[in-house]
């Protein structure tokens, strides 16, 4: 064999050997297959739910359901907000992917996609705890947009080119409102603290407030009065949990409104922080019957008006009775200030100058003094003086 066919051959092994070894690096790393869209969970009925764990970065919260709604077992198994479960099983179920990455399970953990290295993961779970589906969101594509994601039961990965935002925070998942009351249906609050008790009212044009039994020598600083009277048009909660016998509930919050509604909160505080407990009682007891004989129509809906706020108020009671809820620290000062914190001395008017009763005052009556003449003229009496 001549020299040059054995230089030829030389170099096609040099290359055979050089091609082997880009093949396997290549074979190792994730092949991306550009398919249509298509739905990552699929034949999903959210009736065969019975619980979702959901973990982020923020926390991991379990969602359970009980007794036909989902509760939050983070916070002692508190009712979930219905419109946030559907709104979350809505997201996951509308996750879309484009593009199949890998399925080789050596490559998970590059892309994110690991439970443990995931930054999202959510699972469903059946009533006998077996996972049902679920979606692992890792890493986001290092060229282009997108997401790695994978089901939770299969090693597939795939490219979502969008991910829906999740709150990862148990409280997302809670109804926060406690009380939602108009500025105008409040007739009056009274405030029950360790100095005091005090009572606020509206004024007959519905829009100012006054201060029951001002102290002798106080007037009333209305626009601290004015964040006590409001306190319950938007009353939000931090956190809840279970009644114990670890708080001590020596304040209240009372606020009547014209309907008859009374909404009562118990106040407690320990170490910085402020709880409440929540009731309402609707205080007209007059009975209300409907006859059968055609009614006024406006008669009919005042009668329907106070079944409603009835009802209501009884609704109320029994969704809080069992729990406390954490106020923040800018809200619970308006449930709890002072009577002190609501009045200030009046000015008192500006102190006119007393006279002396010994000082010498000149006599308006006497005669002044009349300068001689020159001589040779008449002197004429001066002014004001009198004639001789």
């Amino acid at each position: 064999m001549s020299n040059r066919k054995l230089t030829i051959l030389g170099i096609v092994a040099v290359f055979m050997v050089i091609w082997a070894v880009v093949q396997s690096r290549v074979s190792n790393r994730p092949k991306v297959e550009t398919d249509g869209l298509a739905y990552l969970i699929q034949g999903l009925d959210p009736a065969d739910i019975d619980s979702i764990v959901l973990k982020t970065s923020e926390e991991t919260v379990t969602l359970k359901r009980q007794q036909g709604r989902f509760v939050v077992a983070n916070k002692d198994n508190y009712p979930a907000k219905t419109s946030e479960i559907n709104n979350l099983i809505t997201k996951i179920l509308e996750i879309q992917t484009s593009q199949f990455v890998t399925d080789n399970v050596s490559n998970h953990e590059d892309l994110g996609v690991t439970e443990e290295e995931a930054n999202t993961v959510v699972k469903f779970f059946k009533t006998d705890s077996s996972l049902l589906t679920g979606v692992i969101a890792g890493k986001a594509k290092e060229v282009g947009q997108g997401t790695y994601v994978r089901l939770a039961s299969n090693d597939k990965v795939y490219v979502a080119p969008s991910l829906p935002w999740l709150s990862g925070m148990a409280m997302s998942y809670i109804e926060q409102e406690l009380v939602s009351v108009k500025r105008e249906d409040i007739v009056s609050v009274t405030v029950s603290i360790a100095g005091g008790e005090y009572t606020l009212k509206t004024m007959d044009d519905g829009k100012g407030v006054i201060l029951e039994n001002i102290p002798a020598g106080k007037k009333f600083k209305s626009n601290d009065g004015d964040s006590v009277f409001t306190a319950l048009t938007s009353l939000r909660c931090d956190d809840v949990k279970k009644k114990s016998g670890d708080l001590t509930f020596d304040g209240g919050f009372v606020c009547r409104l014209k309907d008859s509604t009374v909404y009562t909160l118990k106040i407690a505080q320990k170490d910085d922080k402020t709880y409440v407990t929540c009731e309402a009682e609707f205080t007209d007891k007059t009975p209300v019957t409907i006859s059968i004989k055609a009614e006024p129509q406006e008669e009919l809906k005042k009668k329907e008006a106070i079944l409603f706020a009835q009802a209501n108020a009884l609704k109320f009671t029994q969704k809080h009775r069992r729990w406390v809820y954490e106020i923040s620290e800018w809200k619970a000062k308006n449930l709890t200030k002072e009577l002190s914190d609501l009045i200030e001395d009046e000015e008192k008017p500006k102190e006119e100058e007393v006279e002396d009763p010994n000082s010498i005052k000149p006599d308006e009556t006497a005669v002044p003094p009349i300068e001689p003449s020159n001589a040779g003229s008449h002197s004429k009496p001066a002014v004001g003086g009198l004639m001789r």
